[in-house]
């Protein structure tokens, strides 16, 4: 049975949320996510300071 994939230690930075989930693998990552409507990305990075990075120099093109 696969590891449950959810997301914890959620913050918000602008449009984009960081959360913390377990991959299928079981390792920790970090991903960024841009919740605003038509944009749809997200990314998933192996430290919260480069999640954070990503979270402040994303441009949405939904916007």
């Amino acid at each position: 049975m696969p590891a449950r994939d959810f997301f914890h230690s959620v913050m918000r930075i602008g449009p984009v949320q960081i959360g913390t989930h377990r991959d299928r693998h079981g390792r920790t990552k970090h991903a960024a996510v841009c919740s605003s409507d038509d944009c749809g990305w997200s990314a998933d990075y192996s430290s919260r300071s480069a999640a954070q990075l990503a979270a402040r120099t994303h441009r949405c093109r939904a916007r």
